[in-house]
């Protein structure tokens, strides 16, 4: 039986836009709500800060949380994340790390995200569809059909 660290989830994503123009679209609150779900993101965007998204989703208002534990501006994105919606207590151990890494690839941008702490292949499925549908609307949104 896979222990929980074998269980990440793992979506990339090819984007027709330089590495410049997918990162502010992974830090600018606008574009995050056009792509994720429609949710309210409040940070500095400082490593050690607090994130929270706020929004609603299949009928459900929703609160996450968590804390940014690495920003690498154009390179990586890395935070922990907790939702109440999980059912879970709020204890370290619920917590995922989620993790977003942007390579420039001539003059496109492959993003790679990685969620770990999925504990069961169900749960890994799941969050996977999530992050796969995440990554088609940054996509949308970068390459143009989503902007303003």
């Amino acid at each position: 039986m896979p222990t929980t660290q074998d269980l990440t989830a793992r979506a990339t994503i090819l984007i027709e836009a330089p590495r410049a123009e997918v990162w502010e679209a992974l830090v600018s609150p606008d574009a995050i709500k056009q792509y994720m779900f429609g949710a309210d993101v409040q940070t500095d965007w400082k490593e050690g800060s607090p994130i929270t998204w706020s929004g609603e989703w299949q009928g459900k208002k929703f609160e996450d949380k968590g804390k940014l534990l690495q920003v690498k501006h154009e390179r990586r994105l890395q935070y922990s994340h907790f939702s109440p919606l999980s059912g879970k207590s709020d204890t370290p151990e619920n917590y995922h790390t989620v993790t977003t890494e942007l390579a420039e690839i001539d003059g496109k941008t492959r993003v790679t995200l990685g969620q770990d702490n999925t504990l069961t292949e169900e749960a890994r499925k799941h969050s996977e569809q999530n992050w796969n549908a995440m990554l088609q609307g940054l996509k949308k949104y970068v390459e143009g059909s989503g902007k303003k």
